[in-house]
């Protein structure tokens, strides 16, 4: 997030970022932070904020680039933002919840030895717990620039409040957009601050295609693209059209709005995941640099305008 110019006052109302989401807070106490007394090392006005129905123990000092001022157009990003978390909350919790079946089962099946299996991995002992804090990985934290914000306000607003969709198929599309971030990364050559970009970009850019392919139809879409999503598969992967071997991946249809809701949603995916903390710093650089390009490749990559869904799509997305 970049630093903002708008400033806050003692006892206003306010929004606050806490992690990738977007919660309602009041401004208790404004200082101006220098290299003598800053906490972070983040220099300039800092806040003191409560969030709303939070414990007083969460009450925390934050710059300016955290808050938000209270307002329609910022509520709704609270409110985008919160709808794709949820979205990808409930993709996680399925994953989950059989992954855990599955490690019943082996369990179940392993005898004596699952049982003697647990010495060392007991719920509670001091080793189990040093090894919960060893494997702990760092927060994945994306600075997610101001117009982007705008655009994934505007996305949300477009297919929830206005029943429009994104025209489909999208171009660029994810493909050709990810593959126009490879080269613009690799033109730079050694002036760029990711690391070793000649070795990682492929496997980050083919990691990024694989997740948006298995993620799109479980946790991006609103309820109301779910009609418009079953007819694309339909066009171009089950349908009796369709040649085998001809078949689309969906990052081959869908474009920068799609991936926009993917990205915001990474934080949420890593924190559930079992990627090491090495990878998950990687991995947040590198969808940074994605993040800042796209911002400044804005109105080349996303769609000027949305299509209003007939009154016919309209019934069927609501039956």
């Amino acid at each position: 997030m970049q630093m903002s110019a708008q400033t806050f006052t003692v006892n206003e109302r306010v929004l606050c970022y806490h992690g990738p989401l977007i919660y309602e807070a009041k401004v208790l106490k404004v200082d101006n932070w220098d290299e003598s007394n800053t906490q972070s090392g983040i220099l300039g006005p800092h806040y003191y904020v409560h969030y709303k129905g939070w414990k007083q123990t969460w009450d925390e000092w934050v710059d300016a680039s955290r808050l938000l001022k209270f307002n329609e157009t910022n509520i709704a990003l609270q409110k985008a933002l919160q709808s794709q978390s949820q979205a990808a909350q409930a993709a996680s919790a399925s994953s989950s919840k059989a992954a855990k079946a599955q490690a019943a089962k082996d369990a179940a099946g392993g005898g004596r030895g699952a049982v003697g299996g647990r010495k060392d991995g007991t719920r509670g002992t001091k080793r189990g717990r040093e090894e919960d804090e060893g494997t702990r990985r760092p927060e994945m934290k994306l600075n997610v620039p101001e117009i982007l914000k705008v655009l994934l306000v505007d996305d949300w607003e477009a297919v929830t409040k206005n029943n429009q969709l994104v025209g489909l198929p999208r171009k660029p599309n994810v493909q050709e957009l990810l593959e126009e971030f490879k080269q613009h990364v690799l033109s730079q050559g050694s002036s760029t601050q990711l690391q070793d970009p000649k070795v990682l970009l492929p496997t980050v850019i083919a990691g990024l295609l694989t997740y948006f392919d298995r993620a799109l139809g479980a946790n991006l879409l609103y309820r109301f693209e779910r009609p418009q999503y079953a007819e694309i598969r339909k066009k171009y992967v089950t349908g009796p059209t369709v040649q085998v071997g001809q078949e689309k991946e969906m990052s081959a249809i869908y474009g920068a709005e799609h991936l926009l809701r993917m990205l915001v949603s990474l934080p949420q995916m890593v924190a559930s995941s079992s990627m090491d903390g090495e990878s998950v710093v990687l991995l947040r650089d590198y969808v940074n640099e994605l993040l800042q390009w796209m911002a400044k490749e804005k109105d080349r990559l996303f769609a000027p305008e949305y299509e209003s869904a007939s009154i016919a799509y309209q019934n069927i997305s609501r039956s």
